[in-house]
């Protein structure tokens, strides 16, 4: 195991002044995925900075207006239980259960969850193959090595790697926003802008700078939110992270769609929006799986499936299907 000296935060404003200052030091909370990453030495930090003990971080608050403010070190456990989650924002609740095991949830925190480096097995070996997440330039391995669980969309040449977060799916579906405190002060960033695609620079996987705390989840109220529902399809029934999974939300209007939202999960660098079909599906019927086969399948048309994954291309499409019609069924 990699040697590290740990500290406790006292305060936020100490807490991003370290951080922003000391390039090895990391902070820590549940400690679900950096200990792994360190125990396998993709991640080598010399310090860790516990952040537990910054107060009013750990809150999960109905906001007035319907919407939800899920502080940054709430745990997956209390979130997936809390009584507003699990009514106003089902796919939420629904994306966290799917997600790890129930000692895992009572550990993880929701700021670590969203932050989770891929599982790509090259990223994780710690023989340090070619792997330009882990050492930048060294190459991609997965490009033409195994890439069945490799990304369908928004890949380059330098990483096809996916994002592993279950409730990002989930989050991204909602338009919700990650508020981050720096040494600038505090700053609200969309979810969609939070995840970064791989480009050039892989290795950097969101856009938080050095010094960055996230201080909580905010998602606005919806209409479509009540009427939403997660689904994962995965290699095994029990903790295992998704091939391809759906987030959905519909509002409607008896059985016709309003509005719908839909976001993939293990596709993409990031969670993966299919605004194309959101806008074709506006006006189609539930009953009408025809159209709303063809309505999804609009935000197919830029898939670059890899060698071994092409199968993902309409497993995709099932899987958004689905997850929209059983969504649509609680309109």
């Amino acid at each position: 195991m990699h040697p590290f000296l740990l500290a406790s935060a006292n305060d936020a404003a100490t807490a991003i002044a370290a951080h922003a200052d000391d390039p090895d030091l990391a902070y820590i909370a549940g400690g679900t995925d950096l200990i792994g990453l360190m125990k396998d030495r993709a991640a080598l930090p010399k310090r860790l900075l516990d952040i537990n003990t910054l107060p009013d971080m750990a809150r999960i608050e109905a906001l007035p207006d319907g919407g939800l403010r899920i502080g940054a070190l709430a745990r997956m456990s209390d979130v997936a239980a809390h009584p507003d989650a699990r009514r106003r924002f089902p796919v939420i609740a629904e994306a966290l259960l799917f997600a790890a095991s129930g000692q895992l949830r009572n550990m993880a925190s929701m700021g670590g969850n969203i932050l989770q480096r891929t599982r790509c097995p090259y990223f994780r070996d710690d023989d340090d193959p070619a792997c330009n997440k882990r050492r930048p330039g060294s190459g991609c391995s997965a490009l033409h090595g195994l890439n069945r669980n490799q990304a369908i969309f928004g890949w380059s040449d330098a990483c096809v790697a996916t994002h592993p977060s279950d409730v990002a799916v989930a989050l991204a579906a909602l338009d919700a926003n990650v508020v981050v405190r720096g040494r600038g002060g505090p700053r609200s960033i969309a979810f969609a802008d939070f995840h970064r695609l791989p480009g050039r620079t892989p290795e950097r996987d969101t856009v938080l700078e050095r010094g960055d705390l996230i201080v909580a989840i905010e998602v606005p109220a919806s209409a479509e939110a009540r009427s939403s529902h997660y689904l994962k399809v995965r290699d095994r029934q029990s903790y295992e992270f998704a091939l391809v999974s759906a987030a959905a939300a519909v509002a409607g209007d008896g059985r016709r769609i309003r509005s719908a939202r839909l976001a993939l999960g293990g596709v993409a660098h990031k969670p993966w929006r299919l605004t194309a079909a959101e806008a074709a599906l506006r006006g189609a019927s539930l009953a009408d799986i025809d159209a709303l086969t063809s309505a999804i399948a609009t935000s197919f048309t830029d898939a670059r499936p890899l060698a071994d994954n092409a199968f993902k291309v309409e497993l995709a499409q099932r899987v958004a299907l689905r997850a929209l019609q059983t969504a649509g069924a609680r309109a």
